[in-house]
């Protein structure tokens, strides 16, 4: 059965201007885009329908349950010299309420900043924006923004959380990989060249081998580097560090986890050493992991691929990264298991990459949670619903993964 299409947006924005009080929120509009954190389509239709340029700053509330589509109030702040003079503005009853955690992006004149830190840098490098930037998205986890150049190109600015603050330094180090050209980064801000092709969503089986292949090869290239990867600020997933995490997440998720999950959840915690041990007896070392690996996030061509947002990225076991790539592409996984178990055995003759991959099924799952409360724990309660359904989500997930193993997995032989 083919799931139903997510339903458009109905869209409401509250304008400011400064830090002024809010003026007002304009009529809903529908928006075919679902996507919450997908702002083109939301500033092209306030130009479109009410002569207005405006510039997202963050979610303020969502109408429902769902994680996209439906009723969605953004604020936003209004550009330039636009004026809602003769727009039907209605009296906005929210409070604007200042939050310790919210992006320095979410706030008016935050983007305005970036993107004059993005002009200087072209300036530096000889370049210059030859129209106005275009607002791609912007969410808890990032703002995007495409910065048109002379030779019909792009910049692509964008800002991340302090827990992905490592990206551009991470960037930096690895230039002349795999991985977008570096012009400038500083802070929470990267500024990057526009990648050829495009985002590989539909990629078939060879190029899907193929982005395994690049992978590993920057894996296999990065474990003798595991020291200076920490030290750029990569999180460290590592066996005991992230078997201590899921522990405590465990408990701390306790009292709003199924009674039957959290008993098989605790029995799992208690017994990671063990697994942890057995995974390492695998023969594949720690290293680079990018931790949000999936054909979405690489962008190309027939002749060059580029694994993008590597804001994810941290230091553990290479397999975790299997989990994200194998789920969007479930009609290949066999072929696919196993090209990248054999790529393995290649680089590391006697290694054990599919007894691996099956230990670490439920640690793979157990660390999307952990990530996803990380995401909880580091933004402001409005942005939650982008994220509030993750965590339930993937400790369930790891619950059924040790249930399948049927208790037998880290006793038995490869």
């Amino acid at each position: 059965m083919v799931a139903p299409s997510p339903a458009p947006r109905q869209v409401r924005l509250v304008l400011v201007r400064g830090d002024d009080p809010p003026l007002g929120v304009l009529p809903t509009f529908e928006v075919a885009v679902p996507w919450w954190p997908e702002m083109g389509p939301v500033v092209d239709g306030a130009r479109e329908r009410f002569g207005l340029d405006v510039t997202v700053l963050r979610l303020l509330e969502v109408d429902g349950p769902g994680v996209h589509g439906g009723g969605v109030t953004y604020l936003a702040e209004i550009d330039g010299d636009s004026t809602p003079d003769g727009v039907p503005l209605a009296p906005w009853t929210g409070r604007l309420v200042e939050h310790p955690r919210r992006m320095p992006w979410a706030r008016a004149g935050g983007p305005a900043a970036d993107l004059r830190w993005a002009d200087d840098v072209l300036t530096a490098a000889g370049l210059a924006r030859v129209a106005p930037a275009r607002q791609v998205r912007s969410w808890n986890l990032s703002s995007l923004w495409a910065l048109p150049l002379a030779d019909e190109t792009a910049a692509w600015l964008k800002a991340v959380p302090p827990f992905f603050a490592h990206e551009g330094a991470f960037l930096e180090r690895l230039a002349g990989r795999p991985v977008p050209a570096l012009l400038g980064h500083a802070g929470h801000r990267v500024l990057m060249a526009e990648l050829p092709g495009s985002d590989r969503h539909d990629a078939t089986p060879p190029e899907l081998d193929r982005m395994i292949d690049l992978l590993i090869e920057l894996q296999a290239e990065s474990a003798s580097d595991v020291p200076g990867l920490l030290a750029l600020g990569l999180p460290d997933w590592r066996g005991p560090a992230l078997s201590a995490a899921i522990t405590a997440l465990v408990e701390r998720r306790a009292a709003d986890t199924d009674l039957a999950d959290l008993e098989v959840l605790r029995a799992f915690a208690a017994d990671l050493p063990t697994r942890v041990a057995a995974v390492a007896a695998c023969g594949l070392p720690d290293t680079l992991v990018h931790g949000d690996f999936h054909p979405g996030n690489v962008r190309g061509d027939a002749d060059r691929l580029v694994l993008l947002d590597w804001g994810d990225c941290g230091v553990g076991h290479p397999l975790l990264d299997q989990a994200a790539f194998l789920g969007p592409t479930s009609a290949y996984a066999s072929a696919l298991h196993a090209h990248w178990h054999d790529r393995w055995r290649e680089i590391l003759p006697g290694s054990e990459p599919e007894r691996a991959a099956r230990l670490l099924a439920p640690v793979a799952a157990a660390r999307q949670a952990l990530i996803y409360q990380g995401f909880l724990d580091g933004i402001e309660p409005s942005e939650w619903p982008y994220h509030r359904e993750d965590v339930p989500h993937w400790l369930q997930r790891t619950a059924a993964l040790v249930r399948d193993e049927g208790g037998n997995l880290l006793r038995c032989s490869p």
